[in-house]
This record gives C-alpha cells, sequence and structure tokens, in this order.
C-alpha cells in the first residue's frame, strides 16, 4: 500500500507537496491527473471536452485503482485529483491508507488556480464553482483523511515537514 495518500481540492497543493515530500525521504511520486494524461495521450481538460465528466471520472477511478494496486508493498507518495474523493470506490480503498487532507481556503485556492484552463469544473463563475465545489466535497474529505493540514497557513515546506513523519512511521519508509 502506499505510504501516504494526499487529497484535497484544486489549488490545494497536492503535487507540490507531494513530488517535494517524496524527494525528501527518497520514494516514489504518483500524481493520477498526471497519470491520465499520460496513458490517454491528452489533458484533462481534451477529456472533459471531448468525452464529458462521466467519462473521465471512470478514468480517473480506472486510474486511482491500478496506482493504488501498483503502490501495494512500496513506499510512495500519491495524489489524487480533487475530484477523485467523489467515487464511493475510492473512498473505500482509501480506508486502511494512511491519507492527508490538505485543506486550502477558497481565497487561496482563487489564487492559486486562477483562471486556469486546465481545470474544467472551474470554468466561468471560478469563485461559485470552487464554493460549490468545496461544499460538495469537505464531508468526503473529512471522512477518510486521517490528518489535515491547513496549506492556507503553512508553507510548503512547513507542509512537508508535518507529513514526513507519516512516512517515516512503522509501516512507511525507513
Amino acid at each position: 500500500m502506499p505510504s501516504l495518500v494526499l487529497i484535497g481540492a484544486p489549488g490545494a497543493g497536492k503535487s507540490t507537496i507531494g513530488k517535494l515530500l517524496a524527494e525528501s525521504v527518497d520514494c516514489d511520486f504518483v500524481d493520477t491527473d498526471i497519470a491520465i494524461e499520460e496513458s490517454e495521450g491528452r489533458s484533462i481538460s481534451d477529456i472533459f471536452l471531448n468525452d464529458g465528466e462521466a467519462y473521465f471520472r471512470e478514468v480517473e477511478q480506472k486510474s486511482v485503482h491500478e496506482t493504488l494496486q501498483r503502490a501495494d508493498g512500496q513506499d510512495m507518495v500519491v495524489s489524487l485529483g480533487g475530484g477523485s474523493i467523489l467515487s464511493p470506490q475510492t473512498r473505500e480503498e482509501l480506508g486502511g491508507l494512511r491519507v492527508a487532507w490538505l485543506q486550502v481556503s477558497i481565497s487561496d485556492a482563487m489564487k492559486r488556480v486562477g483562471m486556469n484552463q486546465s481545470r474544467p469544473l472551474l470554468l466561468g463563475n471560478v469563485r461559485a464553482n470552487m464554493i460549490t465545489l468545496l461544499a460538495e466535497r469537505t464531508p468526503l474529505y473529512e471522512s477518510v483523511a486521517d490528518v489535515v493540514i491547513d496549506t492556507s497557513t503553512h508553507s510548503v515546506d512547513d507542509c512537508v515537514r508535518e507529513l514526513q513523519p507519516l512516512l517515516t512511521e512503522k509501516g512507511g519508509v525507513a
């Protein structure tokens, strides 16, 4: 099983923190959004535009499942796409794993994602969409998280330092 799974909304810092955290303890890092883009040969925006959200969620579920299966027994940091938590199967698979919810305030998420075209669910009224997205997903993040870190009040380096013990405790990276 992976040493640590990172969840959170767009702009929470999952990719940035996950990569630095994995480097800090010399283990593998997998960002499932990047894995999806590589396997599909196109961007997430293109998948949404051409095939719709339902198709994307199906591909995402498969990618998350395969990543968690492949990581079994390995030391790894896994960053899940912000919406992957919507899948009941993903939430079930996260049971028993170390899961860190990287929280972010709406204002900080807005600053970080801006008008990013690669985040299709945020297009249009970005602030309103982020408020709706967080309202929908917060209870799901809470339901699977072992630890919560507010990335709005912690620097990237502070987040990495706080998460390192989860990778070096019994069962994690030695």
